[in-house]
């Protein structure tokens, strides 16, 4: 189990993070989001043993992460951080970039292992290519398989899958999750993408203005955001009163209702359309079926 306590933390006078009070169970997944500059990073770092805390404990077990002070050499070998910075071996193969660490006195097991990962990852066809030659999504998903090649016990991921494109995005975050689990990994991801979370994550807490303002399941969280900026990440919203927060999708278009507004702009979606209209001289979005003319009247109803 990883256990942070009352954790809080500055750069300079500035507070980064203030009083953070979490556990993550062992094979768990928690995801941590929230707005640029609101500290996550910072976060994984500090579990990492990166830093120094001005306040409160991380524990990993009965094991007490400390930072530089008192280590010289920083981090621990039942912990892996894979940032947004891959720190790889440019003019050595991807196999041999993931394989580096393993021990060469059993290389049928070590080939099989390295072998493995690179499934893992999507990389079949790159296996024998230098790394200097690969895209940065490319590059991305070494880290990732070199991180996982030593069975850590728990990963820590910064922005796993930003630099990696939307054609093997999906399929990549399945394969790396379901190995998480199936080995029964702790993992805690940083992150400002759904995808990442939804269907993966255990649990999310969201971090704004240094604190951890929510701590819920996602499909809590989602179904019932009690802030905008909780909202914000899960996809389009509006505020409107007196029933709080309504995502584009709650609210449908009806022949006759109370809710009346103007249609202001349509914008494919693909399987659908988002429109911007105007209610009560504020902009609102609704998902629908069907591109509409702008100056349209329609009614709306909210949809739970």
């Amino acid at each position: 189990m990883l256990l942070v306590k009352n954790i809080s933390f500055s750069y300079s006078k500035t507070p980064i993070l203030k009083d953070l009070d979490f556990r993550i169970e062992k094979g768990k997944n928690l995801a941590v989001i929230g707005e640029s500059g609101s500290g996550k990073s910072t976060l994984l770092r500090v579990i990492y043993g990166e830093y120094d805390l001005n306040n409160g404990q991380v524990f990993w077990k009965n094991t007490e992460i400390l930072g530089p002070k008192y280590n010289l050499v920083i981090g621990y070998d039942f912990m892996k951080y894979v940032t947004q910075e891959f720190d790889l071996m440019p003019f050595i193969t991807v196999e041999e970039n993931i394989g580096k660490h393993l021990s060469r006195f059993f290389p049928e097991e070590k080939q099989k292992r390295t072998d493995e990962l690179i499934k893992v990852v999507e990389l079949e066809a790159f296996a024998k290519t230098k790394v200097k030659n690969l895209s940065g999504g490319q590059k991305q998903r070494v880290a990732l398989a070199r991180a996982l090649a030593k069975q850590p016990e728990i990963l820590l991921l910064d922005e796993p899958f930003s630099h990696i494109d939307n054609f093997k995005k999906q399929s990549l975050r399945r394969s790396v999750f379901k190995y998480l689990k199936d080995n029964k990994i702790t993992c805690l991801v940083a992150t400002h993408d759904k995808n990442d979370v939804l269907g993966f994550s255990d649990e999310m807490i969201v971090i704004h203005e240094n604190k951890i303002i929510a701590k819920d399941t996602p499909q809590n969280l989602y179904k019932n955001p009690k802030l905008p900026l909780i909202a914000s990440f899960f996809g389009e919203f509006n505020v409107i009163e007196p029933f709080g927060i309504v995502y584009a999708h709650q609210l449908k278009i009806v022949d006759n209702s109370n809710l009346k507004a103007v249609v202001k702009q349509s914008y494919f979606n693909g399987n659908s359309w988002l429109i911007e209209a105007d209610f009560n001289s504020k902009s609102i979005f609704i998902k629908h079926h069907s591109q509409l003319t702008k100056e349209k009247s329609i009614n709306l109803v909210i949809d739970n």
